[in-house]
This record gives structure tokens, sequence and C-alpha cells, in this order.
């Protein structure tokens, strides 16, 4: 499968009364936005705000992240099986708005939903502080059950995100990027001396609100499989979950997985990048034996030399990243696993929630539970109300000046558990 990534670098974004890019703008219709989210009566207003990288702008309680796109050729639409008809993505041509993205936020759907900073200390530490954001504040229908409420605002975003990307559909990208990835035995016999690796994408799908979505269908529903890579950067799975804002794998970071991006830059290279083993996170024992036993059987059918397992989310998720790691290692394969830490603010706890003899090799993205401050900001985007019961805050996190004290996990992808993030921990 061979998809060729066309990328419009986006440098600023302006209000206008049409769609368009313009040397590097993205100008965008509020009304036009805004119509679109209102065809869902669930939302009884809709407003759109811009926050560009400098700005002294606070968004919260943020639910998702969208970067624009647009299939131009390979057949499909972006997001199948949610607001285009399930068909395979993966292959012929998607243009994308680069350094642009769609925001959704407003009041809360679940606790576990977070913050960006635009600027100011805490603007480091999420990707999103560098990118020109349009921001959808939605306003649920009151006495909205939280499902509906959850699913209005992801298909709010995701609508969002399509309807801007069609403008890329006829631009002349500054940059074409090719991936490919071709059937099994071709591929191993493309490389036959280099190492044949592959990676375990752990998909969010514990319980109540934490649903993702593959190719439309919620993640708790499916067994483990395999992906082509470039299905996952071409739209096929979208976040529908509110986990720690912290290491939430947003809508943005499924198009963006860096593990995907820097094995195919390795491929061919020091290593044949063979594909994506899928699988979900459960709840019952159970479910992550059988889950974890697939995981394995995979790994050991593609003739895997190694493996990068990522989770979503922390705690429960910690055993199944652990069963997957033991069961793959048993099969002779070599693990590599990645995920993030809470091992108290002070650093001296059990860093994750289970473990295993054979998780010797792990990359850490950092500790969600350092304590920071954010200074108050001009302009807030959304709301405030509910920064003390966001995971993270807690009472008094809020002052009454407007600056903020709270966990680092209130910073959305502050400590993502893939590795798009600036946080790492060293081992002595």
């Amino acid at each position: 499968m061979k998809l060729e990534l066309g990328k419009i670098f986006i440098k600023d974004v302006q209000f206008a009364d049409k769609m368009k890019v313009e040397n590097g703008v993205l100008y965008v219709c509020a009304k036009e936005i805004e119509e679109l989210v209102l065809q869902d009566d669930r939302i009884i207003s809709a407003k759109v705000e811009l926050a560009r990288p400098g700005e002294s702008v606070r968004i919260a309680p943020v639910k998702d992240v969208i970067e624009p796109r647009v299939k131009v050729s390979g057949g499909g639409g972006i997001f199948p099986g949610v607001i285009n008809k399930v068909k395979e993505v993966g292959s012929g041509r998607t243009h994308a708005l680069v350094g642009a993205c769609v925001v959704t936020c407003g009041r809360i759907v679940g606790f576990q939903e977070g913050i960006i900073d635009m600027s100011g200390p805490a603007a480091k530490y999420t990707p999103f502080s560098e990118t020109n954001n349009v921001c959808v504040v939605i306003e649920p229908k009151e006495g909205l059950e939280t499902h509906s409420y959850e699913e209005a605002g992801r298909l709010a975003g995701l609508k969002v995100a399509a309807l801007i990307g069609e403008v890329a559909k006829e631009l002349k990208p500054d940059e074409i990027v090719t991936y490919e990835t071709k059937p099994l035995a071709e591929q191993i016999a493309q490389y036959p001396n280099l190492p044949k690796v592959g990676y375990v994408h752990m998909l969010q799908s514990q319980g109540l609100l934490h649903d993702t979505y593959y190719y439309g269908v919620d993640a708790k529903q499916i067994v483990p499989t395999f992906m082509y890579p470039t299905e996952i950067m071409d739209g096929a799975i979208v976040s529908g979950n509110c986990v720690a804002p912290c290491d939430k794998v947003t809508t943005y970071h499924h198009f963006h997985n860096p593990v995907i991006e820097d094995l195919y830059k390795r491929h061919g290279k020091d290593l044949n990048f063979i594909g994506v083993i899928l699988t979900n996170e459960n709840v019952f024992l159970a479910d992550k034996e059988r889950s974890s036993d697939m995981v394995a059987k995979l790994a050991e059918f593609l003739c895997l030399d190694g493996i990068i397992i990522t989770e979503e989310g922390y705690g429960n998720p910690d055993t199944d990243l652990m069963m997957n790691c033991k069961k793959v290692a048993q099969k002779g394969i070599k693990v590599v696993l990645i995920t993030d830490e809470f091992p108290g603010r002070d650093g001296k706890s059990q860093s994750l929630a289970d473990i295993t003899t054979e998780a010797d090799t792990l990359v850490s993205c950092g500790n969600g539970n350092v304590i920071i401050n954010f200074p108050k900001m001009d302009k807030v985007i959304g709301t405030l109300d509910f920064v003390e019961t966001m995971i993270g805050g807690y009472e008094g996190s809020l002052k009454p000046d407007g600056t903020i004290e709270a966990e680092l996990q209130i910073i959305i992808a502050s400590t993502i558990a893939n590795g798009f993030n600036k946080l790492a921990a060293r081992g002595y």
C-alpha cells in the first residue's frame, strides 16, 4: 500500500467570507463552520474562535484536536466509517494543512479533558501551542446524555476538519512525502538482510467514555488485527475518548504517529518496517488474555525480529502493556515499550501499575504528576469552570487572579505515551 502525503504548510489563520489558503494563510468562514455544527440538534450553540502561537490564550476543556485533510485520489474519504462511507484508506494521495488544527472545546463531557496554553511556561508541554488553531466552542442542549454529547462533539470536530480540508484538494503541495508498505512476502524479500520490525498500537477502549474508533467500529469490539501503517496516517482511526489529557492520543496524533513516521524514516536503511498490529485495552482479565495472546501470535506470524509497543492511558492499561510485552518476548522477539510515568509528585512511588521481567527496555515520556504553574491569560476560549475537577486539577487549583496550579497531566499531550512530546526520563 502506497500513500502520497501532500503537505501544505500553514503559518497563520484568519477569518474571511470564504474558505481558502493564500500565501500560507488559512482563511476560514466562521458562519459556514457554525452552520455545519448546528445541523446536529444536540448542539444548541457553536462559536468559532482562533488561537495562534504566542498569543495570551488558554483553551479549555479540550475534547479533540484534528488536522484538516482531504483525500485527493485512491478511493475512500477522510475518516471512513465515521463521516464517510466505509472504504479502505491508506493509498493514493492525501493533502494535509500542516500547521493548522481544529480544536473542539466547551462545557465539559468528562473530567478527563485538558488545557492548551498558546504561550507562557505551560505552552512548551503541548504541540498545539505551535499550531494555528480553529477552535469550535460547542454548547450541548440541556440534559443531553454524556455519551451522546461526546458523539456530537466528536462528529462536529471531524466534520469541520473535513470541511476545511477541502480547500487543500486543488492546491499544489509545498512538499510530498511517499510512504509504502508492500504485502508481507514482498516486504520481507525487499530487505532480507535487515531486522524485521513491527509496531503494536494499543487503542484506549476501557469502559465508559474510553472509546477509539477503527473504521467507525468501537475498539472494544475488535480483536487484534494487522494494519498497513498508511491506513492510520490516512484517517482510519479517530479518537473518541476522555482519558487523562496528558496521554490522550488525539485524532491529530493518529495522523502523526511518531513511531510510524520514525520507522518509515529508517525503513530500508537499518530495519525493515513490516507493519502495525492493532489491539485494544481491556477491562476484564479474560479479554486481556485473549488480546495479548493474539498480539503475540500475529507478531510470530509476521516473522518479526523486534517490536515497539505503545499504550494510551495509565493504570489499568499498564497490565495490557505488560501482558503484550511478556507474550511477544516469549516468542523470541525483542520488545521496546514506550509509556509515561505516574510516580507521584515527589517521584518516589511506583511509576507503572504493573510490570514484568520481560520489560527490560523502556522509553519514558515523563512524569505526569509534576506540579506546574499556569500564569493568567488575557483570553480564555471555552471555560475554566471545570479546572478543579479535571484530571490534574484539585480544589484550590484555580486561583482568584486567574492563575492555575495543577499537575502536568492536565495539559493535552504533555506526556503522550507514543513519544510525541518533549519530555523523557533517564535511568541510572
